[in-house]
């Protein structure tokens, strides 16, 4: 019998982890009268013995916040555990047997990161069951929104909105660099929702030549200034993504960043149009959820339990139509879901006379 459930949240933060831990221990309490822990700072938590006690008392007003109570981060996998500088070792067996001695079952809530762990664990027999979230909206699970996605969108949209009024008064050329790792999604959202000229995405390798067209096209039309975003991920035809750093011990050790430098002053240098960047960054991560990612987020945390309650270990929650549906956490395996360049919304896109830059 379940008796006790642990909670943890690993990888990125995103708006909406708060939400999720809030209904779990709701659900818990409440449906089923079992007690919640949280481990603190994801797995790291889990190996240091780090536990939070998870009461109604305890995530009583926390919806709205952004961030999660539970603290996370994106390294210590118990797989591949740091036992020393530039040494690891896996510890797994180790973690599988705190969190035993500890809860009856682990929900996991994370990316493609922790709940490839999840599956690994899943897969030496620990119960676990996954949730899903990532501002990047890549997880290969379902075809729905993760939460936290409509949330870094909504931002990055506001911004291309404040942007618009001074790259028209100072007739310049702006980019905006956004997050989403290897996928376009944010960008994608973002730069139709805000108007933007030209959209820079992963999934698309880009040609100066054909960005520079389109700014030359807006000046002929008597347009003297350009939005252009850029995800993280975007690179020319025939060239490599710009990667900020390398962290060897983190679970997506490859950091991206710097696109937007790059593209503002190539285009600066072919136009002679000033050119400015704007970075979002961890902006993207901050703040209060979204209505939609808060309902989002509940309606996982409810699912998420609900599974743990029927047996059902092995499993992510997700969102097919207007149901929560259980998919197995193999499918994290599959690799990350990407915009598809030939899918109706960049061909919405095209038509409107946004700019891919191919």
């Amino acid at each position: 019998m379940i008796k006790k459930v642990a909670v943890l949240t690993g990888g990125g933060d995103a708006p909406g982890l708060n939400a999720v831990i809030r209904a779990i221990v709701k659900t818990a309490v409440r449906e089923y009268g079992i007690e919640v822990i949280g481990f603190r700072d994801g797995f790291k938590g889990v190996m240091e013995h780090k536990l939070l006690p998870l009461t109604e008392d305890a995530v009583s007003g926390i919806l709205p916040r952004g961030g999660t109570i539970l603290g996370t981060t994106n390294r210590d996998n118990p797989f591949h555990y740091q036992v020393a500088p530039g040494e690891f070792a896996d510890r797994s067996d180790e973690c599988i047997e705190i969190i035993r001695k500890n809860a009856d079952a682990l929900i996991v809530i994370g990316g493609d990161g922790s709940l490839s762990i999840a599956h690994d664990l899943s897969q030496k027999g620990l119960p676990v069951v996954g949730c899903p979230k990532t501002i990047d909206n890549d997880l290969a699970v379902g075809q729905a929104k993760t939460f936290g996605f409509d949330t870094a969108y909504a931002f990055a949209t506001e911004a291309l909105d404040r942007l618009h009024a001074t790259a028209e008064s100072h007739h310049r050329v702006i980019v905006l660099e956004v997050m989403g790792r290897y996928a376009g999604h944010i960008a994608l959202h973002a730069g139709i929702a805000g108007g933007a000229d030209v959209i820079l995405i992963p999934e698309i390798p880009f040609r100066y030549e054909q960005i520079v067209a389109k700014i030359q096209d807006r000046l002929n039309k008597n347009k003297r200034f350009s939005l252009v975003v850029a995800a993280e991920g975007a690179k020319p035809a025939g060239g490599n993504m710009v990667v900020q750093k390398v962290v060897a011990e983190s679970t997506d050790p490859i950091r991206l960043g710097g696109i937007g430098n790059v593209v503002a002053q190539e285009l600066e240098q072919r136009t002679g149009i000033e050119a400015r960047v704007t970075v979002l960054g961890h902006l993207q991560r901050g703040g209060s959820p979204t209505p939609y990612d808060r309902i989002l987020a509940t309606r996982y945390g409810v699912a998420a339990i609900d599974l743990v309650m029927q047996g059902k270990f092995g499993y992510v929650v997700s969102l097919e139509g207007e149901k929560t549906v259980p998919i197995a956490l193999s499918e994290i395996a599959k690799g990350i879901r990407k915009v598809d360049a030939a899918g109706e919304l960049v061909k919405a896109a095209r038509k409107i006379g946004i700019s891919f830059g191919d």
